[in-house]
């Protein structure tokens, strides 16, 4: 169990913590001639019996100047020790500290009533009083409150015996989380290079494993490490741990207090958070939207504006979802906390649990985002994706709700089951939404068909804008490639038609067409335009030209530019050439032009149409070519 202390300055916490194991937590030479903590000190209190618990110490800075230190210690700890000196009784930087761990939803702690060797018995019972009207309202209320000396050693075994105890409760973390280190310190060690220590928040580390730094995606490999201040094969969540990384030219410099060290699937780092943002109830006046804030995340501490979702004002004491505008990106993931100060730093107004790590910038106050945002904020995952998939879009990016929520492969598979999802590739449905979709795709294509019989049927975008959800682009590709497995539907190139519809040609068209289609093969890489048939058969242009456009309309022909129409095999066969030539994934005009036996012109216009159809993209002399989209046009035969 990791324990925090905290509390105001010299009230005795880095001497409590020495009582109960034995090692001065104040590392610094700086900090050991003053007497005060200026970083953050760690120790460890080593069982004195096989099933005692290792109970780890982060010992924090209890200076108003320094509170942004003491910031980057409480986000990993599992059970608070507030301490509050018997003579001075709770002082501001006790207070702030108590609010920075309420807004951290920290629950489980004692208070240590320090120095009780120094006042007598009715001063330690006022003082216990005044403590315990201050954690009212808190996480912390109804905490134990004792007597203990540093200096005599009076209580410390009962604060040890409280301590062991907690730890010994069941600490309930969820399964199933990719890993994840909020780093606090980098440093060198001779011999090993860099170590990097912190908590871990989620997930396991072992030797070998091929991690992260984010936010600046630095990659390493983990060399070794130490838990709880052991050697140890691996690391595990809520376990203080120090990691020996290895990576070419790594320096200690390289690395930061804030930065975070996770498996390679959660690097998304983010310049906005959507929040659930308490104001704190001692506050003056209300928050004002876009006020310059202090933000402070795990180890992280970066300059914010405050965008308030709800209203242009939060009052003191409330809560609304606001958005977090940070002047640089950090890591941020689902559920973690925020901590609030004020534009100079001096203190603590607010904070709460991250809603969304990655918001949109624009319509962040529309009812449908902010009613996307009370699906999110469930603690319960599979309720959040039930709420979602009722809401617009109605289709839920999966591997970013994962990401979100650091879930590794498994836990995701069976929490997608377990919220009864419809999953088309990364995208989840509820199964009435998904089914009721399906339908009106076939509806819009059905009345498609009806209105406009000589029309071989709808390009993807039309169908994906008829349907009665505004699908992102990804989502309804997801749905058409099953659609279309299913044979529900049938694709033509870039047309979608249901299965059984066919534009027909007339008899008389169909007589005309039997006459040109040998003319169009014969030259099928540089084929007669319409003019050329016309004299060719003996018929009138503007018929040739008309048949000729119906049968592009049916997918048989393509125009490529005005007046030349293409056999589709021979567009498919033109395609596959330019994948064949592609060197790097990429063509020139001369290697094309060469290869189809055409004039320049003549390959210019083909390649050009690529471009537009998105086969190949220009770039100068070099056409890129786009492997996926090589089948447009169907088979060669």
């Amino acid at each position: 169990m990791i324990v925090g202390t905290a509390g105001h300055i010299d009230h005795g916490k880095s001497a409590l913590v020495h009582a109960l194991t034995g090692t001065d937590p104040d590392r610094l030479p700086e900090e050991r001639a003053r007497g005060i903590t200026i970083d953050l000190g760690f120790a460890y209190r080593r069982p004195k019996t096989p099933d005692e618990p290792v109970l780890g110490f982060v010992d924090v800075p209890g200076h108003e100047r320094l509170v942004h230190t003491m910031l980057a210690g409480a986000g990993g700890i599992d059970f608070v020790l507030l301490v509050v000196a018997a003579d001075d009784g709770p002082m501001p930087q006790t207070i702030e500290h108590l609010q920075i761990l309420d807004l951290l939803g920290l629950d489980r702690g004692l208070v240590a009533l320090s120095k009780s060797d120094l006042v007598p018995p009715e001063r330690l019972a006022a003082v216990a009083a005044e403590i315990k009207s201050m954690l009212a309202g808190t996480g912390l209320i109804g905490a134990e409150i004792v007597p203990v000396s540093a200096l005599t050693g009076a209580g410390v075994a009962e604060l040890e015996t409280h301590l062991l105890l907690a730890a010994m409760e069941p600490m309930l973390r969820p399964a199933g989380r990719a890993f994840r280190l909020a780093v606090d310190r980098s440093f060198t060690v001779a011999g090993a290079g860099v170590v990097v220590t912190g908590t871990v928040l989620g997930g396991r580390v072992q030797a070998g494993d091929r991690l992260l730094v984010s936010p600046q995606r630095l990659e390493v490999r983990v060399r070794g490490l130490h838990a709880q201040n052991r050697a140890a094969e691996s690391g595990a969540v809520g376990q203080r741990c120090a990691v020996n990384l290895a990576a070419p030219q790594l320096h200690k410099d390289d690395i930061r207090r804030g930065d975070w060290l996770i498996a390679p699937e959660l690097h998304a780092p983010t310049d906005r958070l959507d929040v659930a943002l308490h104001l704190l109830p001692a506050e003056r006046r209300p928050l004002q939207h876009w006020t310059p804030v202090h933000l402070h995340l795990a180890a992280a501490h970066v300059p914010a504006r405050v965008a308030l979702l709800e209203a242009d004002l939060l009052a003191p004491g409330g809560t609304a979802m606001a958005q977090l505008v940070l002047d640089r990106p950090i890591g941020a993931w689902w559920g973690d906390r925020v901590v609030l100060r004020d534009q100079s730093a001096q203190r603590t107004i607010g904070g709460g649990p991250v809603i969304d790590p990655w918001p949109p910038v624009r319509g962040r106050r529309r009812p449908g985002r902010l009613a996307t945002l009370a699906a999110l904020a469930s603690p319960d995952p599979a309720a959040a994706l039930r709420a979602l998939a009722d809401l617009p879009p109605c289709a839920i990016d999966l591997p970013r709700f994962a990401r979100a929520r650091c879930l590794d492969a498994t836990a995701a598979a069976a929490l997608w089951s377990s919220a009864e999802l419809s999953v088309a590739g990364d995208f989840g449905f509820a199964v009435a939404r998904r089914q009721a979709l399906g339908e009106a795709a076939v509806e819009a294509l059905r009345r498609h068909h009806t209105a406009a019989p000589d029309s071989p049927g709808l390009e993807r975008d039309r169908l994906r804008l008829a349907l009665p959800e505004r699908l992102p682009t990804p989502a309804f590709a997801a749905l058409l490639e099953d659609w279309l497995a299913a044979r529900r539907l049938e694709s033509d190139g870039t047309r979608l038609r249901l299965p059984g519809h066919a534009m027909r040609l007339t008899a008389a068209d169909q007589a005309l067409w039997s006459r040109i289609e040998p003319l169009l093969h014969e030259r099928r890489f540089d084929p007669p335009k319409a003019r050329e048939l016309a004299a060719a058969v003996g018929a009138q242009e503007d018929a040739v030209r008309g048949l000729l456009r119906r049968l592009a309309k049916m997918g048989r022909l393509v125009q490529v530019v005005p007046d030349q129409f293409f056999p589709r095999t021979a567009m498919a066969a033109l395609a596959a050439i330019v994948g064949g030539l592609a060197e790097d994934g990429e063509v020139t005009a001369a290697a094309f032009r060469d290869r189809i036996g055409t004039g320049r012109k003549a390959a210019i216009q083909i390649l050009e149409f690529f471009d537009r159809a998105g086969v190949t993209s220009r770039r100068g002399d070099l056409r890129r070519v786009q492997r996926d989209k090589l089948g447009l046009f169907g088979r060669t035969e």
